[in-house]
């Protein structure tokens, strides 16, 4: 019995499937490079009027008392500040609570609750941030602030930043628990068979071989809690402007809320002085934040992932 030798035109395929496969390459490509174009057109524009905005303004206005655009003060510090206490609050709430639902989800609750509990979970990410911050304003800042604090006023950072933990507490739950179920079941059982209980195998074994994914997720929350706009936007309060200030039972705005507020109605921003070339500037301090943080995350998961 003789065979034929395999010709490189079978080697090479049907020509039909393959310039199917050409057509297909090169609409992924396009998508690749209109996402790319679309991401440095966003960097550039937000860039050049940034510029112009820096280089006509008076540095003495971004150290000012407070950020008040309209009137020429563009206090930078107040901005940071405000997102800086209200992103730490968020993530006090969110950690704990976010790393017990994941423990609790991948390592104690029966398939049964699992199956029932985690949708939920995923489904409480999925809530509009507008509705979280009528939430909070209604509810969190009257009965729990203003119980607690007797003094305290309407509008405080304490309760935006309580509402921006809860907003984010899902985001935390979900990944860190895909994390925790990713380490390997001989870890565990090696675990139990020197001794081990449940409750140290959790905190000796799961959490340090899941470390790159719930850093990862923490990091991913913060950056979360960084750029939400409408929670800290309706309970946060001091809609035209804020008073810088390290108190959270105070009044903040964040780098979101400000250009939010002051960009409701575009004939109110335009003939303000810089006030319309101010949100951009804030905007890339916003944008150059938030990369620094995924930056920080990929080099955190590539330095201690475990590959098992």
């Amino acid at each position: 019995m003789t065979t034929q030798p395999i010709t490189a035109q079978e080697l090479a395929g049907d020509p039909k499937r393959r310039r199917k496969e050409t057509r297909v390459k090169a609409v992924f490509m396009v998508a690749g490079f209109t996402s790319i174009a679309i991401s440095i057109a966003i960097i550039v524009s937000l860039a050049g009027e940034a510029w112009n905005f820096i280089s006509q303004v008076e540095l003495s206005a971004l150290w000012t008392l407070g950020w008040f655009p309209r009137r020429g003060l563009y206090d930078i510090p107040t901005l940071v500040i405000a997102t800086t206490i209200i992103s730490i609050i968020a993530m006090i709430v969110a950690i704990p609570l976010g790393l017990g639902a994941a423990a609790y989800l991948a390592e104690y609750a029966t398939p049964r609750a699992r199956k029932w509990l985690k949708p939920t979970i995923e489904v409480l990410a999925g809530i509009p941030s507008v509705v979280l911050g009528f939430w909070a304003l209604t509810f969190i800042s009257p009965e729990i602030v203003q119980r607690i604090f007797t003094s305290s006023k309407p509008f405080t950072m304490l309760a935006a930043g309580l509402g921006v933990g809860v907003l984010i507490t899902p985001l935390v739950a979900t990944v860190s628990e895909d994390a925790m179920r990713a380490v390997p079941l001989s870890l565990r059982e090696a675990s139990y068979g020197l001794g081990a209980n449940k409750a140290t195998t959790v905190r000796k074994v799961v959490f340090p071989a899941a470390i790159s994914g719930i850093v990862a997720s923490l990091i991913l929350a913060l950056s979360r809690a960084i750029g939400e706009t409408m929670i800290v936007f309706m309970a946060a309060g001091a809609v035209g402007g804020a008073i810088r200030t390290w108190n959270p039972l105070e009044p903040g705005q964040t780098m979101t809320a400000a250009i939010a507020s002051l960009a409701t109605g575009s004939d109110q921003v335009a003939g303000e002085g810089l006030a319309f070339q101010s949100l951009f500037f804030v905007g890339l301090l916003l944008f150059l934040l938030t990369l620094a943080l995924n930056s920080i995350s990929n080099r955190v998961v590539r330095k201690y992932r475990e590959t098992y």
